[in-house]
């Protein structure tokens, strides 16, 4: 019953934030309020966001190297940067990267902002930590949006994602997902393990009919 329910939710949350969105809205945790530009993933319509907030909250950055890929409306690299880390956030959203700038402005932090597609702008960098949110549901994006959301019909965007990130594991810095159990994770990690990387469930947190899962991903 409650895959059921997760089914017909889903598309509905996607097409309430489209609407919801269609206007830019302000997303605020603790002392960080920053506006979420239309197309940019709305941290306000899933719990994700909120719980890598409390979870990278934790973490002692100051003076680490920290990426954010994917970064959306930015407010986790802002809240690194918050905490003393050196922070690079990437996203191939230009309007997200745009509004990021006078986001991090307006709340006093300085990162280097980057358009990239996963990695293709970071060759030969190397982090303390990489944090991730990524798009799981599995249909191909037909627009810049979208790509917030989906991860192709046969998740392309794993399958590049995991391709390319050995390369920046190491036994000595972290990189953290986020994944809903509304994903196929199953699926997610059989594509990591092709590519010698595995899961390591770091917390779990269950909010209303849905748990959520921060894994550490590890090179084999």
């Amino acid at each position: 019953m409650k895959a059921i329910i997760k089914r017909i939710l889903s598309p509905i949350l996607q097409k309430a934030s489209a609407v919801y969105l269609k206007k830019r809205r302000k997303y605020s945790y603790n002392n960080i309020t920053v506006w979420v530009e239309p197309t940019v993933f709305p941290p306000f319509i899933t719990i994700s966001t909120k719980l890598l907030l409390d979870f990278i909250d934790t973490l002692s950055l100051k003076d680490k190297t920290v990426l954010e890929l994917g970064c959306g409306c930015g407010i986790i690299s802002i809240l690194a940067a918050q905490k003393g880390a050196v922070v690079t956030a990437t996203d191939i959203n230009d309007v997200a990267l745009s509004a990021l700038h006078q986001n991090a402005k307006d709340n006093l932090v300085s990162m280097a902002i980057l358009q990239s597609d996963l990695f293709e702008k970071l060759q030969g960098k190397t982090f303390d930590y990489i944090i991730m949110n990524p798009p799981y549901y599995p249909k191909s994006p037909t627009s810049i949006a979208e790509n917030a959301w989906f991860c192709g019909e046969n998740f392309e965007y794993f399958e590049r994602l995991f391709q390319q990130l050995p390369a920046y594991l190491n036994a000595t810095n972290t990189t953290y997902m986020i994944l809903s159990e509304d994903c196929e994770l199953e699926k997610i990690k059989a594509i990591a393990l092709q590519n010698d990387i595995a899961f390591d469930l770091i917390l779990e947190k269950k909010v209303a009919l849905e748990s959520n899962f921060i894994f550490e991903l590890k090179k084999l």
